[in-house]
């Protein structure tokens, strides 16, 4: 478990700007010290912990070390299936909602740093999702990943247009899914073997 922070990794746990984190740092608001010989800020743990805590920003992230996922998709067998890949990876807390509507509750919940989001929901398309997501500034940094079996690349546009930040075709490797979702959380791949 890491015990030490950047900033910058300190401001994704949070979901706050880098600069928010530096400023707080340079305040004394949050404890932390600087790398000998450099101007780097480096934040303990339990500082970042009790920073959080004082500023009512969850601390589950911290606490877990996993990046919160959304699985947000009708087909349940899909889900299931991409769900026990995302347990067993283990770098990966789950939750699922099956349509738009259970979707938009949780993301202001749960917080998730990154949406698997099917286009061809029951209830509401893909890209209204999208653009509703990044209508809310609080939202500004989950990552969103669009899959659909029946689009056309004019359609994957306008996905990215409303803010999706990946689109995959369904089917799809289930790896090639983790992969990508840990390309757009900045996220070591997981080591294949040789």
């Amino acid at each position: 478990m890491k015990t030490v922070f950047t900033t910058g990794e300190a401001a994704k746990i949070c979901k706050v700007s880098q600069q928010t984190i530096i400023r707080c740092f340079d305040n004394g608001q949050l404890k932390g010290f600087r790398v000998p010989g450099s101007r780097f800020r480096r934040i303990p743990r339990e500082a970042l912990y009790k920073f959080m805590r004082d500023n009512g920003i969850p601390t589950d992230a911290l606490e877990s070390g996993k990046r919160k996922v959304l699985l947000v998709d009708d087909d349940a067998e899909l889900v299931e299936l991409m769900n026990k890949f995302l347990e067993e990876d283990g770098r990966f807390e789950v939750r699922i909602a099956s349509n738009g509507f259970d979707a938009g509750l949780m993301v202001k919940e749960y917080r998730p740093d990154i949406i698997v989001l099917d286009v061809m929901l029951p209830d509401i398309n893909g890209k209204e999702v999208c653009h509703r997501i990044r209508a809310d500034s609080t939202l500004e940094d989950v990552r969103i990943l669009c899959i659909s079996g029946m689009i056309e690349e004019d359609k994957v546009q306008e996905l990215r247009l409303a803010g999706a930040d990946k689109f995959l075709h369904k089917p799809f490797d289930v790896e090639e899914l983790i992969d990508e979702m840990c390309a757009l959380l900045e996220i070591e791949p997981a080591s294949t073997p040789a």
